[in-house]
């Protein structure tokens, strides 16, 4: 046998393989057919309450599929993926985008075995869903011809208000697309930096959209009467609904949502500065409650002003937009390509942020929506955030891992975040892989093994976006040869069978 011949399954000293078991077939499609009139019968249920809401045509395709497919993943569907296998069909397990014609296709095969008249779906018809992301991956995140199909996103530093050269060299670099995080700076900063990015766009001859990130209502420290304690494991503190006198060495803070002290129960879990302080509740007291360190690295971790706080089990009820928020709408609604929602967690989130926009947009269609999940309410509403947004204007997703992270836990975050790629690649909306990637490359200039591993997995998604350090053009261009390197071999979760080249020629022993 020659090095390039490939042996037919089942076949032996060179006759023809034997045909599949028809009562195999046979129960393979009851199975499949089943689980086709189950599934169709709950999407039409699901499609039919989001109907009512879908105003953009060009969304209506994406909905109907992630309708779809939210309706398939209520099964079980191991059982019918291994029945499939064992026929050398589709197990169905890269059909995200297209999970309906995916069946029928399956369906059409099966019965083409079984000696029925077949019928495949067009083949346009499986290709439509990815289209749709290709187009909306260039008009979120720009574009980057004969590169890399994953684009890289970058937060821009003060440095990118005053110094244009170096935000020549960030699109130089491989940067597609632009973050302008509305916490920090101002107007007069901001307009600087967006010019200075269309200028160097312009430039390059590239379409580089500018995201402005409004900040949201995320929970921070506000109050420490002991600054700059140090907490250990086992220390305790008081968390209070506000300010007061300090009565022993026990230190206090107070949050900018003091109304969630009030719903805290003895044994919730609190984590402060993305997870670096972990505590519980462990007793309630008259105004606040006493928690004790049950996480902080062996040399302790301060409490300090504005760092983060996050109350996994408890559901937020505060308003979306906070008076910073508001404040900043009007600049947002005029210059930004497109607005980022942070910590967007329901339906009315996004209605109410749309109408606030559109009081300064005048004619102008609203703006495409980068929805930023950050919390666990938001994981779980998924599905209606997308089909609100989605309905009335371009959206995407961000999987922000940080407060992610905290929010469903550590150990559910990985689990998490490929969920959220499937869901999307089901809408047909794209998607951004968030938080400290390649962060230490950025900040010192030499990466970490793991980074390299997590900058690599998120070549899945359609843009990586990058924080600010004194290493950025580095780590860009670093970033852009990891994906050119990724490219070769998956895209989404279909593996590629390119050519291998750490292994060239014969083999011998």
């Amino acid at each position: 046998m020659s090095d390039t011949t490939i042996p037919v399954p089942g076949s032996v000293s060179g006759h023809a393989p034997s045909a599949p078991n028809a009562g195999a077939i046979a129960a393979c499609r009851v199975l499949l057919n089943d689980s086709i009139a189950r599934i169709a019968a709950d999407s039409a249920r699901i499609f039919a309450d989001w109907e009512p809401e879908i105003a953009r045509e060009e969304f209506r395709t994406g909905a109907e599929n992630l309708a779809f497919y939210l309706a398939a993943r209520q099964y079980d569907l191991t059982s019918l993926q291994s029945s499939l296998s064992v026929l050398g069909l589709s197990s169905l397990g890269r059909a995200e985008s297209h999970l309906r014609q995916s069946l029928a296709a399956v369906s059409a095969t099966l019965d083409g075995l079984s000696g029925l008249p077949a019928r495949w779906p067009d083949p346009s018809e499986l290709d439509a869903g990815l289209a749709q992301i290709t187009r909306d991956q260039e008009l979120f995140f720009g574009d980057y011809p004969g590169a890399h199909n994953t684009r890289i996103m970058v937060t821009v530093p003060p440095q990118g208000a005053t110094d244009a050269g170096f935000v020549d060299e960030l699109v130089a670099s491989g940067a597609s697309c632009f973050r302008i995080n509305c916490a920090h700076d101002g107007p007069e900063a901001w307009a600087a930096m967006i010019a200075n990015i269309r200028a160097s766009a312009a430039k390059a001859k590239r379409h580089c959209p500018v995201l402005m990130d409004i900040a949201g209502p995320k929970c921070r420290i506000e109050s420490i009467d002991q600054p700059g304690t140090r907490l250990f494991r086992g220390d305790q503190f008081r968390l209070m609904t506000r300010p007061g006198r300090k009565h022993d060495r026990m230190p206090s803070i107070t949050i900018t949502f003091p109304d969630i002290v009030t719903r805290l129960q003895t044994g919730l879990q609190v984590w402060i500065d993305d997870g670096k302080i972990g505590a519980r509740v462990v007793d309630i007291i008259d105004g606040g409650a006493v928690l004790e360190v049950t996480v902080a690295s062996d040399k302790g971790k301060k409490l300090k002003l504005e760092k983060g706080i996050n109350f996994p089990a408890i559901d937020l009820e505060i308003d979306h937009l906070t008076p910073a928020d508001l404040a900043v709408l009007p600049f947002v609604a005029t210059h930004a390509d497109i607005v980022g929602c942070s910590f967007v967690q329901r339906p009315d989130d996004i209605r109410g942020l749309t109408a606030a926009l559109q009081q300064h947009r005048g004619e102008k269609p609203p703006q495409p929506l980068l929805l930023k999940i950050e919390t666990a309410l938001a994981v779980r509403n998924l599905p209606r955030l997308i089909v609100q947004a989605g309905s009335h204007q371009p959206v995407a997703v961000m999987i922000a891992r940080g407060d992610l992270a905290m929010e469903v836990g550590a150990e559910r975050l990985s689990e998490a975040q490929e969920e959220i790629l499937w869901l999307c690649e089901a809408a047909h909306i794209p998607v951004v892989w968030a938080t400290q990637v390649l962060e230490t490359l950025l900040k010192t200039g030499a990466p970490s093994r793991a980074e390299v591993t997590d900058a690599a997995m998120g070549q899945r998604a359609e843009c990586i976006m990058l924080n600010k350090g004194p290493y950025i053009c580095e780590t860009i261009r670093f970033l852009a040869g990891i994906l050119r390197r990724m490219d070769r071999h998956q895209f989404k979760k279909t593996a590629r069978l390119s050519a291998l080249t750490s292994w060239r020629g014969p083999q011998p022993l």
